[in-house]
C-alpha cells in the first residue's frame, strides 16, 4: 500500500510537471497579449495598483521557480557528496539524475534508496546505513528548508507566510500548488495590508 500511494503521488507529479511545461509554451508563445488582458482587466477591479499587483504575482512565481530549481540543484550537489563518500560507482550520473527528479514531488528517494540497497546487498553495512541517513536527513530534509528560503528572497513577504504558503499548498493542490499557495498568500497579504493602510488613513481624515 505504501509503495502504491508513493508510485501514485510521483506519477501525479510528473504529470503535473508535463502538463506545467505544455502550459508554459502556450504563456510563452501569447504571454504578452494575456499579460496586457491581465493588466486591464486589473486596471477595471482595482484602478492604479493595478501594476503593483501583476508584478506581485509574477515576481511570487519567479521566486518559486528560483526556490526549486535552486534547491534541486543543492540537493544534487549533497546527493552527489554523499554517494562518493559511500563509493558508489557513476555518482555523477546519480548525482544529476537527483536533479531531475527533484522537480517533481519524492523525486529524491527513487536515487538514494536503490544506492542504499545495492550497499546493503553488497554487505557495506557501515556505508548502507551512512548514506540511508543522509539521504533522508540531508538530501531529502534539505528541501523542507531551503526552498521556503529561497523563495521568500528577495520579496518583501514574512517568511511564515512563504512557509504557509509552500506546505499549504502543497497539501491542498500537489505540486502546481507549490505556485498557487504562495501567490495566493502574496496577493491576499498585500491586500490586507492596503486595506489596513487605507484605513488608517481615512481615521487620520
Amino acid at each position: 500500500n505504501w509503495l502504491l500511494a508513493r508510485s501514485a503521488q510521483i506519477g501525479g507529479g510528473i504529470l503535473e510537471l508535463t502538463l506545467s511545461i505544455v502550459f508554459v509554451f502556450f504563456f510563452y508563445r501569447d504571454g504578452p497579449r494575456l499579460a496586457m488582458f491581465v493588466h486591464r482587466l486589473l486596471e477595471r477591479l482595482i484602478g492604479e495598483r493595478a501594476s503593483y499587483y501583476q508584478d506581485l504575482v509574477a515576481g511570487t512565481i519567479q521566486r518559486v521557480v528560483n526556490g526549486v530549481i535552486g534547491t534541486a540543484a543543492a540537493q544534487a550537489v549533497l546527493a552527489l557528496i554523499g554517494f562518493l563518500i559511500a563509493g558508489v560507482p557513476g555518482a555523477l550520473v546519480l548525482g544529476l539524475a537527483t536533479f531531475l527528479l527533484s522537480l517533481i514531488p519524492m523525486g529524491p528517494p527513487l536515487i538514494w534508496i536503490p544506492a542504499t540497497a545495492w550497499l546493503a546487498w553488497k554487505g557495506d553495512y557501515g556505508l548502507a546505513i551512512f548514506l540511508g541517513i543522509w539521504g533522508t536527513l540531508i538530501i531529502s530534509g534539505v528541501d523542507n528548508v531551503l526552498k521556503p528560503y529561497l523563495i521568500s528572497r528577495g520579496g518583501n513577504l514574512p517568511l511564515v507566510i512563504v512557509l504557509l504558503g509552500v506546505f499549504g499548498g502543497l497539501i491542498a493542490f500537489g505540486f502546481i500548488g507549490l505556485f498557487i499557495g504562495p501567490t495566493l498568500l502574496a496577493l491576499a497579504y498585500s491586500l490586507l495590508v492596503d486595506w489596513s493602510a487605507s484605513q488608517q488613513n481615512k481615521d487620520k481624515i
